[in-house]
């Protein structure tokens, strides 16, 4: 990969300047074997112009399915949160949340160090590794019934670990695949696209089963699911060579090469910091762990920075790739994936709980999402290189701050058509335009080699804020709420959490604004 070469950059020309410097320095470090693949500019080679289209289709379809799984695990527990908390007598806010936060939380932070350790053992190896913890963590999950709330919360931290697994790499694949352009393009948008798809499908087997059988059937089924694509993984993924045979190194380089050490230290203040987040709407701020947790957490955060800035051989965190443009883009995202979760999270226990609507009409309520997530996808895919990354940003933005204050503001009793429907109409186009932008900029902006890296930052990002934000919601909740002991208390502290997530996405867009203004007068200068 030659810097950022996506049809997005060139299109617009920005150049200030995105591309990092992979010269031929880089060039040389790009050591795939030859196959009869294609060849591109820096002597790599491409996988997906040997392959025929019904292979494509599988592969992309099998590797997509990181994506599908990782949301569906969202909403296979969300879509039913009120049936499990009362199956595990759980009545507080704040417990409920982890349910959901324990998942994310896991997610966001394993990721940091899954994508490296695709870039040294390989994609495909850490893909088929991915989807077996996956069902080995599901399958717990549906056996904690027997065990109590505090085994299912466990188990969905751990259950956690398959998608941060999963997402890095998966992305990696694809983007090892395919050279910058179009249909590189298409795939990227396509795997964002099945977000929303999945955690609707997710919701609604939950739903199913709850309703006409028992509620863990949910992820008994889905740990089957996750075994077949972890066998058909094996079959359609290809085995893309890392740039070191991790069998020539010894265990010291191994741990030099994957950066371990530091990982974990990154993974441990991650970590610390949600939990002290999450864990302040049950226990308090005043509660001395509380704030030594988070006091801790971003020591230890610091100490990784430093580390990975000035004492790391091979960085989780190359420095090369953290230029302004990916700041920006990475901030956008925080800003505006921290809104959905929290958006995804507070619309649904809503209308549960305020409006009274049972899990499958929630889940109709809920169904437009998948549709406007597919066309946002598609539309992304076909524009992206003529508008983009600056302007995809922003519209993405736009989206997010729109959908999630047509919620907020929705008077109680007013008719789904309105400002719900609308909702769930424009929300995914913040989704499905943000995440295969954000992907396709990080991932032509590292050799081909460290697509893992790449994938990496974004997903952390991106599922990080999704539990982080919940903490703060759950925060705001707690404190600024009446109480809970009627409906209109209940109402109250729920919309407390969705103006929050309002002004996350009014964060996003303004910083959307400012990567736009910035794009565009270094544009002028570049033309001067």
């Amino acid at each position: 990969m030659n810097g950022i070469r996506t049809a997005a950059s060139s299109a617009e020309n920005v150049s200030d300047h995105t591309q990092p410097s992979n010269s031929s320095s880089d060039v040389e470090k790009d050591p795939l074997p030859s196959d009869g693949l294609e060849p591109t500019r820096s002597g790599s080679l491409y996988f997906s112009s040997t392959i025929s289209l019904p292979r494509e289709i599988l592969l992309v379809t099998v590797v997509c399915c990181a994506q599908l799984t990782t949301q569906a695990g969202l909403g296979q527990v969300l879509g039913i949160l009120k049936i499990i908390a009362d199956d595990f007598d759980i009545h507080s806010p704040g417990e409920e949340s982890w349910l959901i936060a324990a998942y994310s939380l896991t997610v966001g932070s394993f990721i940091l160090i899954s994508g490296r350790l695709g870039d040294v053992f390989g994609y495909k190896k850490m893909l088929i590794i991915g989807y077996l913890w996956y069902s080995l963590w599901s399958l717990v999950c549906g056996l904690s019934v027997y065990r109590g709330s505090f085994m299912f919360t466990f188990a969905r931290a751990l259950q956690g670990i398959g998608p941060s697994i999963l997402l890095p790499n998966g992305l990696a694949v694809l983007g090892a695949s395919y050279p910058s352009g179009h249909r590189k393009n298409m795939v990227f948008s396509l795997f964002g696209a099945c977000a929303p798809g999945g955690c609707i499908l997710g919701a609604a087997l939950a739903g199913v089963f709850a309703e006409f059988a028992w509620w863990p059937w949910t992820f008994f089924v889905f740990s089957i699911g996750l075994l077949i694509l972890a066998i058909l993984a094996i079959y359609v993924v290809p085995a893309i060579p890392p740039y070191k045979d991790p069998k020539t190194l010894t265990f010291k380089e191994l741990i030099v090469e994957t950066d371990i050490i530091a990982g974990m230290a990154g993974v441990t203040g991650l970590i610390l910091i949600n939990v002290a987040w999450n864990q302040a709407p049950i226990a308090g701020w005043t509660t001395p762990y509380v704030y030594v947790l988070l006091i801790l957490g971003f020591l230890v955060l610091s100490a990784f920075l430093y580390v990975e800035f000035y004492q790391s051989k091979h960085p989780l965190l190359p420095l090369h790739v953290l230029n302004s443009n990916v700041g920006f883009v990475l901030t956008c995202m925080a800003f505006g994936w921290g809104c959905f979760g929290i958006w995804s999270y507070y619309v649904w226990i809503f209308c549960s709980r305020v409006l009274e609507l049972s899990p499958l009409l929630v889940i109709a309520w809920f169904s437009p999402v998948v549709v406007a997530g597919a066309v946002a996808a598609v539309c992304t895919g076909l524009v992206l290189g003529r508008i983009g990354p600056a302007w995809t940003m922003l519209v993405a933005m736009s989206a997010f701050l729109t959908g999630s204050a047509l919620f907020a503001f929705r008077p109680t009793e007013q008719i789904y058509w309105a400002q719900m429907f609308l909702c769930t109409i424009i929300t995914p186009w913040g989704m499905d335009m943000s995440f295969p932008a954000a992907t396709l900029i990080l991932s032509d902006s590292v050799p081909r080699q460290h697509q893992g890296v790449a994938a990496s930052l974004v997903n952390t990002v991106v599922n990080y804020s999704i539990s982080l934000a919940l903490g703060f919601a759950g925060t705001a909740e707690v404190y600024l709420s009446r109480g809970t002991s009627t409906k209109e208390d209940l109402e109250h502290g729920y919309r407390v959490a969705l103006y929050l997530g309002v002004g996350l996405a009014g964060l996003g867009w303004l910083t959307s604004i400012t990567f736009l203004a910035k794009t565009s007068m270094s544009r002028r200068r570049t033309k001067d």
